[in-house]
């Protein structure tokens, strides 16, 4: 009979052409996965409206298999935090954030990360594995009706109404795997999340940013950091490989197919690294005269979290502010994003999950002082 088929693998196409292979129209394929990702069922006998007969097929060729949690934490805020067991010694991370006007989460795609970047918590563990698009989805699967049962919504009300990629790892390093769970995700019989609703949260991997806006253009997000490559290089090491030039034209071209007019710049500030208005006048340059000009861009600032290992510290509040208004007084919107989940380590930058180093990064990595 050959190994059992996990369907949180499959968007509905692939969902689609299981079903075809076992002698099911296509409809049967849509009422099963509306069973799987509306309603949340984990077995088939509960599938009433199924003809028996596909059922029977199901049972023993096909399961619905979820990651086991390992730990969930609720915030004083509200924010949740779950860590998930993916095998082989390995677990991510998924967080939840409630806000008044929308629910978002914050997906994992990699155990890990190889990226590196020096103010990532995930980052200083190394890689150890691409998550598989059922391991991907999984996480939405769970907290979406775990969080309809907790808070006792009523029927058809989602809790998520916001997904973004920004969990442990580089989405568009694992492109094969993320494709069709944005598809499930964005799907109205699945999560029906929007276009606009879904981001994909990336450091600069060129050459998958144009294949996502081929094949799935969602909304885009982008790690900068830094004004300069000379700065980039220090902080996000990708750069070395797909410098600023690079990175914004792709920008340029990515912008073409998105569901927003705009690009978001996550700016991670650093006390004395990358804050300063030197820094600042530097990024409007960039945005206004360099490869960003003409590029409609967002800044997200984000509040730096400290780890040990970092050797990092966190911008004072009112060097962002000054930072922030610096920008916004040259016409860009800008945003500081709060601190959620600070109490259970949910906050942006700390997810650390429990990954097996098998990059050796603690020996690669440079933690020698950033030259300001």
């Amino acid at each position: 009979m050959g190994d059992v088929v996990n369907l949180l693998d499959h968007d509905l196409d692939g969902l689609s052409a299981y079903c075809e292979g076992l002698g099911e129209k296509r409809f049967r394929a849509t009422q099963l996965f509306r069973w799987i990702h509306q309603k949340g069922a984990k077995d088939f006998a509960s599938m009433t409206d199924l003809a028996k007969s596909l059922r029977e097929k199901l049972a023993g060729r096909a399961e619905i298999r979820g990651l086991p949690v390992l730990t969930e934490q609720v915030s004083s805020d509200g924010t949740t935090k779950w860590l998930f067991d993916v095998g082989g010694g390995n677990a991510v991370e998924t967080v939840f954030i409630p806000e008044d006007d929308r629910g978002t989460l914050c997906v994992s795609s990699q155990a890990g990360c190889a990226v590196g970047c020096r103010f990532c918590s995930t980052g200083h563990q190394g890689f150890s594995r691409n998550l598989s698009t059922g391991e991907i989805l999984a996480q939405l699967w769970f907290a979406e009706h775990r969080l309809r049962e907790r808070l006792q919504l009523p029927a058809g009300e989602r809790a998520i109404t916001n997904v973004v990629m920004m969990g442990m790892g580089e989405p568009l390093q694992n492109h094969q795997a993320l494709v069709p769970a944005l598809r499930a995700m964005l799907d109205d019989h699945g999560y029906g999340i929007s276009r606009r609703r879904l981001t994909v949260s990336t450091s600069g991997v060129v050459p998958m940013i144009d294949r996502l806006a081929q094949d799935c253009p969602v909304a885009l997000a982008v790690s900068l950091h830094a004004p300069t490559d000379a700065l980039r290089d220090q902080l996000v090491p990708l750069n070395k490989k797909y410098p600023l030039s690079e990175l914004l034209a792709a920008c340029h071209r990515y912008l073409e197919f998105a569901p927003r007019d705009f690009i978001t710049f996550e700016y991670c500030m650093l006390d004395g690294v990358n804050d300063t208005l030197e820094h600042a006048r530097a990024l409007i340059e960039l945005m206004h005269h360099g490869a960003g000009r003409g590029l409609n861009a967002k800044f997200n600032l984000i509040p730096f979290n400290p780890f040990p290992a970092s050797g990092l510290r966190r911008s004072t509040a009112s060097a962002v502010q000054r930072f922030a208004q610096h920008l916004q007084d040259q016409g860009f919107v800008t945003t500081v994003r709060k601190t959620r989940g600070d109490d259970i380590d949910a906050a942006c930058g700390q997810l650390a999950g429990d990954v097996k180093d098998r990059t050796d990064v603690s020996r690669r990595m440079n933690r020698s002082p950033i030259p300001i």
